[in-house]
């Protein structure tokens, strides 16, 4: 009898040799191979394959140690070497796996992912893949559940996921697949050709050919640079809101160590994770190449104001309501002015205006000829200047036609724009309503008479949807102070306000808006301050902990008052006691801070104290490539 045929006790044959449990997730199958502790990963992955039989391309999959959670990504190490022994049992799965990522604008995209990576890496590839610049700005949070449901249940607005393949990477070399987007050397540098138009906003052309015929072609990420309005209050109602401090500070629980792969994380393929800005120190944020990178940031911006995240004052929420009046429209529209030194004779019919060159040639072929179903219709009116304008949003191809009529009379204002609201409803004159409208547009400006107002814009548009504007705060605000008056009045009142606001900021582009929007929001007090509760040395009770990115905060949670503040400039060092998760901060020239962390690990709390180091470092004379190392030595702690 042949010796090597025979099993030991141990589960070792007499040869040396004993097997090892493996499972091909693509197959769902299991698989044994008989192997020595001597033998490497990258040989025990080339003996499976053989055995498997099946042709595909395998390049991509490695083995995964289950117990440990650990990769087996150094194929020149033996099992030996790895402590593998004939108990364990390995997956042989691929590294690219779909991940669900919610961006900062709350849409949702497929991305494929390299599971293997370390989070910091994958954000960078993903930031990549949508084009932003600085990634290391960027990480991943688990979604935060909101204690008063019982289930998770995904929201309608959830369900919208826009197919979106990130880069994947050519297994072994650790470098990435040359997609077409990256085709170009100078698409994601300083010296790159701007990826819209600066004045205002607007994408340029030549994004949708950076595509060509590839598989990103039916998920442009340019449109991330587009910002679209809420389309119901309902979603705010919906959303989380964190009641408390005490709440806020518990959703900081759910970031990803950067320095751990989404695996070693137990993060299933297919799972949802939120995609946002984790460090507020924005650098070099510029409009000529951060098209979607100003996007997102006014979006997870503006969604901060409206869930309450951060406070505001009223005036101050007047004035976010009315920069997103600005930002709400889908793409820049392109100007085809009507009003100036040249003039048409228009003419309008069911839903549809003709433009002609004179009041002569109105019976030949108009010079232009728009339907204005589905447009937005907005007044431009100044009683004391007798300025009677008309500005239309018509919808095209490729955007927005920017559009304004210009009438001579209150009579004739009224008129076109009646014609005009119904148009964009897709009904005509012959309407019943009409002439109501009509009406109501004459009593409007006949108010204006009695309190003229250099520039007056009529406070009931049909484009405005304050609940969707301002945070349900202030709207309960406004329905306290009104008991008695109906809903429609409580409409009216908070649109009115935001309009008031909206004349400060008019005359904006659409990137100045947003970038206004972004730079009032850091200018709020709470701006930028993430929370940790924690508990201070020589203090029984549990506080909380504030983190920016030039200063530690010690903060009182029931008044959100600063007790004390402890700047990173005046820091000598950190460190970390891992065994009872104790945080100590030295400083220069006062006593040394320690607190130790409570719901949280500590990890979180020292990567970001690295992190916002690690930030402060940058220069913009220096390339654009990341000094991973240095960043991992700032921030990995123990590991």
């Amino acid at each position: 009898m042949a010796l090597d045929g025979i099993r030991m006790p141990d589960g070792c044959y007499a040869d040396g040799t004993w097997e090892l449990k493996m499972h091909v997730t693509d197959l769902n199958k299991d698989v044994s191979l008989r192997v020595t502790g001597e033998i490497h990963i990258g040989g025990v992955m080339l003996k499976l394959v053989e055995k498997l039989d099946v042709k595909k391309d395998w390049s991509d999959h490695a083995l995964w140690w289950e117990k440990k959670k650990t990769w087996l990504l150094k194929t020149h190490w033996t099992l030996d070497k790895y402590g593998i022994q004939a108990d364990a049992r390995l997956l042989f799965t691929p590294q690219h796996k779909l991940l669900r990522l919610q961006l900062p604008n709350m849409k949702h995209m497929k991305v494929k992912v390299n599971f293997s990576d370390r989070v910091f890496k994958a954000v960078s590839d993903i930031c990549k893949t949508f084009n932003i610049r600085h990634p290391e700005e960027l990480s991943l949070l688990r979604k935060p559940r909101d204690p008063k449901k019982k289930k998770k249940k995904l929201e309608e607005s959830e369900e919208e996921a826009l197919e979106l393949e990130g880069p994947l990477l050519t297994p072994g070399s650790g470098t990435s697949v040359a997609l077409l987007i990256y085709s170009s050397p100078g698409l994601y540098s300083k010296t790159m050709t701007p990826t819209y138009d600066s004045r205002d906003g607007s994408p340029l052309s030549p994004t949708s050919a950076w595509f060509g015929d590839s598989p990103l072609s039916e998920g442009n990420p340019s449109i991330l640079a587009v910002s679209q309005p809420i389309s119901s209050p309902d979603i705010l109602v919906k959303l989380y809101k964190p009641p408390s401090l005490l709440d806020k500070a518990k959703i900081n629980q759910g970031w990803l160590d950067s320095s751990r792969s989404l695996m070693e994380q137990d993060v299933k393929e297919n799972e949802v994770l939120l995609l946002r800005f984790k460090y507020h120190s924005f650098f070099d944020l510029n409009p000529k190449y951060d098209a979607i990178r100003v996007n997102q940031l006014y979006e997870q911006a503006k969604w901060a104001i409206l869930l309450e995240e951060i406070e505001c004052t009223e005036e101050e929420m007047m004035m976010f309501a009315a920069l997103q009046l600005i930002s709400a429209v889908f793409l820049r529209p392109k100007k085809l002015t009507l009003k100036g030194p040249k003039q048409y004779w228009c003419t309008f019919k069911d839903i549809t205006i003709s433009c002609y060159k004179s009041r002569e040639e109105a019976h030949g072929i108009p010079a232009h000829q728009m339907n204005l179903r589905g447009c937005e219709v907005t007044p431009d009116v100044n009683i004391s200047g007798q300025k009677f304008n008309i500005k239309l949003l018509i919808p095209v191809a490729d955007g927005m036609n920017e559009i304004w009529l210009r009438c001579d009379t209150e009579k004739q204002y009224a008129q076109w724009m009646a014609a005009c609201r119904l148009a964009s409803k897709g009904k005509t004159m012959a309407d019943s309503s009409y002439n109501l409208e009509v009406q109501n547009i004459l009593s409007f400006l006949k108010m204006q008479h009695m309190n003229p107002d250099p520039q007056i814009i009529e406070p009931i548009t049909t484009d405005i949807n304050p609940e969707c504007l301002v945070s349900p705060r202030y709207l309960k605000k406004y329905k306290n102070k009104q008991v008695h008056a109906g809903p429609g009045y409580i409409r009216d009142l908070i649109s009115a306000r935001i309009l008031e606001a909206h004349q400060n900021v008019a005359q904006m582009s659409l990137i100045e808006a947003k970038m206004r929007f972004i730079q009032a929001w850091q200018s709020l007090p709470e701006f930028g301050i993430t929370h940790f509760l924690a508990k201070f040395q020589g203090s029984k009770r549990e506080e909380l902990i504030g983190i920016t990115y030039n200063r530690l905060i010690r903060i009182d949670a029931s008044t959100r008052d600063a007790i004390k503040t402890w700047r990173f400039s005046n820091m000598k060092q950190w460190n970390v006691n891992w065994e009872i998760k104790m945080v100590t901060v030295e400083f220069a020239d006062e006593p040394s801070l320690s607190f130790i962390c409570a719901e949280v690990d500590c990890k979180v709390v020292h990567e970001f104290i690295g992190g916002y180091i690690f930030l402060s470092t940058r220069a913009k004379d220096q390339n654009e490539s990341l000094d991973e190392e240095m960043f991992y030595k700032l921030t990995s702690g123990w590991i």
